[in-house]
């Protein structure tokens, strides 16, 4: 049983005049020492309204709640705490009995009814390579996405294409010069990021190209036919490149509303601006000065009239709480930016929109490789899709190695390699840098996304020999089979399958997917130690029941927590 629920049975215990049961429940701890009980509630917090010592207080209180039915085992005053110990078996048959009735849907909720979150992650550039520096962003928004969903928010899945900007004219120069030599339509993306690359090698060498690439964004800008049509012609091919990664990865998204979205929508946030006085004029540019909280200014307009990254971010923002009414809005964006969307909130502040508060900028570690950062300029990237057929191709070798028997090898090693990559991504905290390296991507040892896998399979593999069994798992358990459960392995892992729905909703307030990561990973080193230590199906007859329960229990929630980290669990191994 999860902290907040047993605060609540505790707390629903008590009718304390002048004392809240919220402020009850607030008061409880779980002891150090757990010899004196699973929970504690320190009476000294209740001297002052009660009068009387803390010791008295937890006598009294022992007393007249063991006068009457409670769902604890025990309940005892020590030294002015009151001691409240579990009925292990009764909770296990409780926890058990949930995940059953309730499936995959186990560790859902209604927290978040009536409520919509917006998420803007991964935010591709259009004609730009989808490579592993993606992958954080791309992979956070996706988990946070899925678990907003399983606590019942309305979750908007947002991908702010980087789709304006001049880098569009350099490509209709470079596609106007060299588009002819390579087979756009036969290699997609990677021709364009090939002449994308050549142009910026010869604009060294001839400067004026530059001067060429800025006449055809102007094209774009004022609806040139010819620049409309390969504009369009390199969004389509983008998207129809990256989709096939989104799929891989379980990714999807509700808008694809990118940077040329908002075009006609920054006017009349600017004129808001300039009616409230908020903007000034520096050096021919339109800024909003923010010295005055230690923040270099904002700026909005250039001196050329060209808006920028926050003239749109404001636009966008007010564009979603009018179409969305937000409960939150997240940026997951590398932690670079954290002073640009510091400007665009105060920016909100100032005009005093009491919304600037759900605003949040959930930022992460940047991805580099082992021999520097990454340039789509220079053609340094690594491909995302090359990491995950490499991981693929390596989990397919293992696979057959181990396994060489086993029926679709192909689509299991999809599964495998593919949420190896993921299950690095999401493994530490979202804030820490990573340094790209296959031999850490494509680990199948310790802590790691295949591990976690097999141990499902393996659950998965049990209830499968259990064959009828398993149709008896939804009768109510005695407390004989129970006690099949008792013993240090079998408890910590009920515990653990009991804090599912804390943890994801512990994953979702700090925008931590990672919470996830290392919740499958305990739950699976427990069962392990469980399977070890533990005869199942060939146990007393009295004990196969509840110990089967288990099985299925962890098995539930091993596959649910993969799933919300994007993470597909394969059935055998």
């Amino acid at each position: 049983m999860d902290l907040d629920t047993v605060k609540r049975e505790i707390s629903a215990l008590f009718d304390i005049e002048g004392v809240s049961r919220e402020e009850v429940a607030s008061y409880i701890v779980v002891p150090q020492d757990t010899t004196l009980g699973d929970y504690a509630l320190p009476c000294f917090r209740f001297a002052k309204a009660l009068r009387k010592s803390p010791v008295a207080i937890a006598v009294d209180f022992a007393n007249a709640l063991n006068a009457k039915e409670h769902p604890f085992k025990k309940i005892e005053a020590v030294n002015g705490y009151l001691n409240f110990t579990l009925d292990r078996n009764a909770e296990a048959g409780k926890i058990l009995s949930e995940v059953i009735a309730k499936g995959s849907e186990y560790g859902s909720s209604d927290e978040g009814a009536g409520k919509t979150v917006c998420i803007d992650y991964s935010s591709i550039n259009i004609a730009k390579p989808f490579h592993i520096g993606h992958l954080s962003t791309t992979v956070i928004g996706g988990a946070l996405y899925k678990m907003y969903k399983k606590l019942g928010y309305n979750a908007v899945g947002i991908n702010h294409l980087g789709d304006w900007g001049t880098q569009f004219g350099k490509l209709i120069v470079a596609y106007k010069l060299w588009g002819d030599t390579i087979d756009i339509e036969k290699e997609g993306m990677l021709a364009l990021t090939k002449i994308y690359v050549k142009f910026h090698e010869e604009a060294e060498l001839k400067p004026e190209l530059n001067d060429e690439a800025r006449y055809w964004f102007k094209q774009i800008e004022d609806g040139n036919e010819e620049a409309l049509k390969l504009f369009g012609m390199f969004k389509e091919l983008t998207l129809k490149e990256v989709g096939k990664v989104y799929d891989r990865l379980d990714i999807t998204f509700d808008s694809y509303n990118g940077e040329a979205f908002y075009n006609d929508k920054m006017a009349p946030v600017l004129e808001e601006l300039d009616s409230q006085n908020l903007i000034t004029v520096s050096e021919g540019a339109k800024i909003v000065d923010l010295k005055e909280y230690d923040m270099s200014p904002c700026l909005l307009v250039k001196a050329d009239g060209a808006t920028l990254y926050a003239t749109r971010d404001l636009a966008a923002a007010f564009y979603r709480k009018n179409t969305y009414d937000f409960y939150k809005c997240l940026y997951v964006v590398a932690y670079q930016q954290n002073l640009h969307f510091k400007q665009v909130f105060k920016v909100i502040e100032l005009m005093g929109k009491e919304w600037y508060k759900d605003l949040v900028h959930v930022p992460f570690g940047m991805v580099s490789l082992e021999d520097g950062t990454m340039s789509t300029r220079k053609g340094k990237v690594v491909w995302l899709k090359d990491v995950l057929d490499k991981a693929v191709e390596k989990s397919y070798a293992i696979i057959n190695e181990k396994n060489a028997s086993l029926a679709n090898k192909e689509e299991v090693a999809e599964k495998v390699g593919v949420g190896a990559v993921i299950f690095f991504a999401l493994s530490n905290n979202r804030i820490k840098d990573i340094t790209f390296s296959y031999d850490k991507v494509l680990t199948f040892d310790g802590e790691t996304g295949p591990y976690v896998q097999y141990t499902n399979a393996r659950a998965a593999s049990i209830l499968r020999k259990a064959g009828a069994l398993v149709n008896d798992l939804n009768k109510p358990f005695t407390s004989d089979e129970l006690e099949g459960l008792s013993g240090k392995e079998g408890e910590e892992l009920v515990s653990l399958i009991g804090r599912f729905r804390a943890t994801v909703a512990d994953a979702v307030q700090k925008y931590e997917p990672s919470i996830v990561t290392r919740y499958v990973v305990d739950v699976a080193k427990s069962f392990n130690r469980y399977y070890l230590n533990n005869r199942i199906l060939n146990a007393e007859d009295k004990f196969i029941r509840a110990r089967l329960a288990l099985v299925y229990a962890t098995h539930t929630v091993i596959e649910e927590g993969l799933r919300l980290l994007g993470i597909k669990a394969p059935e055998e191994m």
